[in-house]
């Protein structure tokens, strides 16, 4: 939308809801993922960009929301998109548990490199994980030096290749360095780069600057669903593969995510969208998962599940304060 046709700041804040989701398992760090979902012409949209976010980069997240809201989804190329388990930094004997979340998944991504745990953790737990699913991917979230990432990788592959690792280090040129150590090594891993595109200036210099193989994308911090759409074109042009993921989203940020993946030409991957497993309660119902993917289709929160999930008024203030200083800077 151009500036001249965005919703002002009073018809964002009469548009405004904000809810708090307790989560079943710290991930990223919290246990409850607050957010403010805006209800438009078009539908519903998202604006969550985690707490410490700055102004500056979270007006992409509220520009993606307004999309969703007021303008809607690109056209579908596909009715339902495979998308992977996830896998948080649990013990290896609540991997059983975490995956009965996701039915039919083929695919899982297994958080490693967690603050206060172990490359045995890392080990047992993705081991576990290799009993239940066909393709395994590891994500560090740049949570390791290129030595440690070396030795991890080696070791994760000792016995089974890994689909992928999603931001094993933390910088482009780490990931370049690990890339060309592992080749020549020869531990054929490949790299997949999140935080280096999302938070990045230029989401393509990772790919040009040969730091990844594949690039996980996400429609809030990118702008919205058309945004990615375009991004996912121009990464295929530099031979890199796509993942759509989660940023840790509501039933309304996930259909957003699914309706971007629907709209790409071609989704080889499956994709991180199904993370609504790990709240103990939704805005809308659960979407369910068959044969490890989910349909396309509008959600609308639910009257009774938004007023249960409401946040305190004083994080409503908060969030509206948000809203009110990214809207400004649209």
């Amino acid at each position: 939308m151009s500036p001249e046709t965005l919703p002002t700041a009073d018809e964002l804040r009469a548009a405004a809801t904000v809810v708090a989701l307790p989560m079943r398992v710290r991930f990223r760090g919290i246990t409850v993922r607050e957010a403010l979902l805006l209800r438009g012409p078009a539908g519903w949209g998202e604006f969550a960009p985690f707490p410490e976010y700055g102004d500056a980069e979270s007006a992409a997240w509220l520009r993606s929301a307004i999309e969703s809201a007021w303008e809607g989804p690109p056209a579908p190329r596909r009715s339902s998109v495979p998308v992977n388990a996830t896998v948080p930094a649990v013990g290896a004997e609540q991997v059983p548990e975490i995956l009965a979340r996701f039915p039919g998944a083929r695919t899982a991504k297994v958080k490693v490199a967690e603050k206060g745990q172990t490359q045995a953790d890392d080990l047992a737990r993705v081991a576990a994980v290799r009993w239940h699913v066909d393709h395994v991917r590891v994500d560090a979230n740049g949570g390791w030096t290129v030595d440690e990432a070396v030795r991890a990788l080696t070791a994760l592959t000792e016995d089974a290749p890994l689909q992928y690792a999603e931001q094993p280090c933390a910088t482009v040129d780490e990931l370049v360095e690990l890339r060309n150590r592992l080749a020549r090594q020869g531990t054929a891993v490949p790299i997949a780069a999140d935080e280096s595109i999302r938070r990045a200036d230029d989401p393509l210099r990772v790919v040009r600057a040969g730091a990844a193989d594949v690039a996980v994308v996400k429609v809030a911090p990118l702008g919205g669903m058309r945004a990615l759409v375009r991004l996912a074109d121009e990464l295929a042009g530099h031979g890199a593969k796509v993942v759509v993921s989660s940023a840790l989203d509501t039933a309304v940020g996930i259909d957003a995510g699914l309706s971007a993946a629907a709209a790409l030409p071609e989704l080889d991957l499956a994709c991180g969208l199904g993370t609504g497993g790990f709240f103990e309660d939704d805005v809308a119902a659960p979407r369910p998962m068959s044969g490890g993917e989910l349909d396309v289709a509008a959600v609308t929160p639910d009257p009774d599940r938004l007023a249960g999930l409401a946040a305190s008024a004083e994080r409503t203030s908060w969030w509206l304060d948000r809203l009110d200083r990214c809207r400004a800077l649209l």
